[in-house]
């Protein structure tokens, strides 16, 4: 009997609502020990592709016997293959994963946050592969969305579900790790795109700037969404309030970490305005408000409903990188030993300026890897 296959939005949704699952992933090693689908009930092994081929008795010892058993590729192709041999080894519960790993780094999941105080609502769209987060807000018929990917379709639907207008895209900052989607969906639906303007001085293409003081309505003055500006990841890096509840901050504070300072080149120039943003910026705010960043590191930083958010005041109690007393320990941390760069960055960078147009293949292929905006 042939394996069976099943989808990567079934594997999302297993790793979200933390079920346990058997991943066994036919890629390089390299390929695996750069990136690999995890999740808290997760267990995942490597064997390369290469080493099957001939059969799966090099993996045998390794299977489960009364659990489903479930295969990944780059693509979907090889998985396939062993897939199939081990469902003619007898077992019976084999899936391939449909779109492999490729299709694991553009999956989105869409969860509600919370609702807003005069109606409305806030969604995190959890880009679970790529450890990216992007938001959409909608209120009386209208809606914004925050750090958007470059895969749109999904968002045009859920305003279609939801029978709202897109009005606003906004960029925190202009994006080094991934390739943003809100100037194209902005050109589709007729809306405003939004971008801090010290971070849109090489841009080839017209915008609105993202500024403090200039508040943007969505929803007949029924929700405001205030700017604040905060550099450090990018010299324009601009922070929002949303609905005086919720504080999205872009790639400046995650859940665990801070942001690194260095994908433009200036590690040691913006260390200063890192720390003045998150010292003293952020501390001014509100404890209570909720920190939805665009990114997260690890599944361990997702919540039980797989949202990744926390209160302001909890991160500063928890947040090693909020806690570091010492000004010359400080720019240590964030300019020393910091993860490799994201892979194409500086292509990454240009296609978001407008200088570069990549094909949709060549888009993925940038994006290719885990999520490394973070110092550690």
């Amino acid at each position: 009997m042939p394996a069976k296959s099943i989808s990567i939005k079934e594997i999302a949704q297993k790793v979200i609502r933390n079920q346990k699952a058997f991943i066994l992933d036919v890629r390089k090693k390299g390929d695996f020990d750069d990136w690999k689908v995890e999740g808290k009930s997760v267990e995942v092994f490597n064997t390369p592709y290469t080493e099957l081929m001939e059969g799966i008795d090099p993996i045998v010892d390794h299977l489960p016997k009364n659990e489903p058993i479930y295969v990944i590729c780059s693509k979907g192709n090889s998985s396939k293959k062993v897939a199939d041999q081990i469902a003619d080894h007898g077992y019976e519960d084999v899936y391939s994963i449909e779109g492999g790993m490729q299709a694991w780094s553009e999956h989105l999941e869409p969860i509600k946050v919370g609702d807003l105080k005069d109606g409305g609502s806030i969604y995190q769209f959890v880009r679970i592969g790529k450890g990216c987060l992007s938001y959409f807000i909608e209120s009386n018929g209208e809606a914004a969305i925050v750090d958007t990917t470059r895969m749109t379709d999904v968002f045009k639907e859920f305003a279609k579900q939801k029978g709202v207008s897109i009005k606003a895209l906004i960029d925190t900052h202009l994006h080094a790790d991934h390739i943003s989607g809100g100037r194209q969906l902005a050109e589709s639906v007729g809306a405003d795109y939004y971008l801090p303007p010290r971070d849109a001085k090489e841009v080839t293409f017209d915008y609105t700037p993202l500024e403090e003081g200039k508040d943007i309505e969505i929803g007949h003055s029924v929700i405001s969404l205030q700017p604040i500006y905060t550099p450090g990841h990018t010299i324009g890096s601009t922070s929002l309030i949303v609905d005086d509840s919720y504080l999205l901050t872009g790639d400046i504070l995650f859940i665990d970490s801070i942001g690194r300072p260095d994908l433009a080149g200036k590690a040691g120039d913006w260390a200063d305005d890192l720390r003045n943003t998150l010292y003293s910026t952020y501390k001014s705010l509100g404890a209570e408000l909720i920190v939805l960043p665009a990114h997260f590191m690890t599944i361990k930083e997702m919540n039980e409903d797989g949202s990744v958010a926390e209160k302001l005041g909890v991160l500063y109690k928890e947040n090693h990188g909020l806690n570091i007393e010492d000004e010359d320990e400080f720019r240590k941390a964030v300019s020393e030993n910091l993860p490799p760069q994201p892979n194409a960055y500086q292509e990454i960078r240009k296609t978001n300026m407008g200088k570069i147009y990549p094909n949709e293949d060549e888009q993925r292929e940038m994006e290719i890897g885990p999520n490394r905006c973070a110092i550690k």
